[in-house]
C-alpha cells in the first residue's frame, strides 16, 4: 500500500522527512522550520495555503529556525516540492 502521508510543507514546500498530515490527512501539527507555519493551522484550504505563501515570500522568505538553513539552499528547488494540489 503506498504511503500518502504528507511530508512536504504545504506553504514553503520544505521536506525534511517529517510527516506533517498522515495517510488519512488527519494534521499532526509540527511546526515547519522553514517557514513557521504549523500544518493543521490555517493550512487547509488552498487559498489559506496561498495567502501564506504570500506573506512568507513577501516579507523575504525568512526562516525560522536559520541554522537548520542549507548553506546551499535554493528556493524555486524547494517551491518545487509543494504537493500539487497545494500549489
Amino acid at each position: 500500500m503506498e504511503n500518502l502521508a504528507e511530508t512536504a510543507c504545504r506553504i514553503c514546500g520544505l521536506d525534511d522527512g517529517d510527516e506533517l498530515f498522515d495517510r488519512h490527512g488527519v494534521p499532526l501539527y509540527v511546526i515547519c522550520a522553514c517557514c513557521y507555519n504549523e500544518s493543521g493551522i490555517g493550512d487547509d484550504t488552498l487559498m489559506q495555503v496561498r495567502e501564506l505563501r504570500g506573506l512568507w515570500l513577501g516579507h523575504g522568505t525568512r526562516w525560522h529556525e536559520p541554522a537548520r538553513k542549507p548553506a546551499d539552499w535554493d528556493l524555486l528547488a524547494q517551491i518545487a516540492n509543494i504537493p500539487p494540489r497545494w500549489r
